[in-house]
């Protein structure tokens, strides 16, 4: 990992929404006044959004707009008072804030579990800079260790396109894959459909055993040789802070080297 700094020990242990309070709020520290800022989607991304709220209302901070990475992340930040700009229409994003479902010692991480790492991918990706919140039980020995690791495909052909990521991993011990499904509205309450993301693609959840081996570029680049894969949940090499709360309460802010 990259160079870390640690706040004081405080007294009383904290509950894990508290812990992602905490890092959120560290990292809304970062954010100055005229800034564009990438909207992460999540649970501990929504505790930024109340800050970032409150901050403007205050008048703490003026002259933010920021660019929501789902429709549940535009929903929130205009509730809380965000300004919102179109992907296109932010000449710069200066910092992007968001969550992670896992962080490995080389920084990569695992996001997308909610569904939206196409969006995510695309506004952290075209920033400037890409602060990660989490707290403690989201670090990891390897990528893939506590959950499925998602890849969004087109719906046409998602099966077949499911075989040629399972392809991929041939052989692997403890490895499996299968499209996502949620109850379906329109059958029985016992009957499944595909998730759809807020892109109206499906997402193939991938499950480890013991975390992804081998070199994560490569990995990447043969998912996305795939026809029908439209991106993978691997965030590699992207993050330049991750701002971690520990169960103990402190805060530990580890920067990219």
């Amino acid at each position: 990992m990259g160079s870390a700094a640690a706040s004081p020990p405080p007294t009383a242990k904290l509950t894990q929404e508290e812990l992602k309070r905490v890092a959120a709020h560290r990292a809304v520290e970062l954010v100055e006044s005229g800034m564009t800022l990438g909207l992460g989607t999540g649970s501990t991304a929504a505790h930024a959004l109340d800050r970032l709220g409150d901050l403007l209302r205050t008048g703490a901070l003026a002259g933010v707009a920021g660019v929501p990475t789902s429709l549940k992340t535009e929903s929130h930040a205009t509730r809380v008072g965000i300004p919102l700009l179109p992907l296109a229409g932010a000449a710069r994003i200066h910092l992007s804030i968001d969550g992670a479902d896992e962080v490995d010692p080389d920084l990569n991480l695992v996001k997308g579990r909610g569904g939206s790492l196409l969006r995510e991918k695309m506004i952290e990706g075209a920033g400037e800079r890409f602060v990660v919140i989490v707290d403690e039980s989201k670090l990891v020995p390897r990528l893939g260790c506590t959950g499925a690791v998602p890849v969004e495909v087109v719906p046409f052909g998602a099966v077949h396109t499911l075989g040629l990521i399972r392809k991929v991993f041939d052989g692997l011990p403890g490895f499996s894959a299968r499209l996502r499904t949620v109850p379906s509205k329109a059958a029985a309450a016992e009957e499944e459909a595909p998730f759809v993301t807020d892109n109206g693609n499906y997402i193939v959840e991938m499950f480890f055993d013991d975390g992804i081996r081998g070199d994560l570029r490569d990995i990447s680049d043969r998912l996305l040789r795939i026809t029908g894969v439209v991106e993978h949940g691997m965030f590699i090499g992207m993050a330049t802070t991750v701002i971690v709360a520990n169960k103990d309460g402190t805060v530990a802010v580890i920067n990219k080297n």
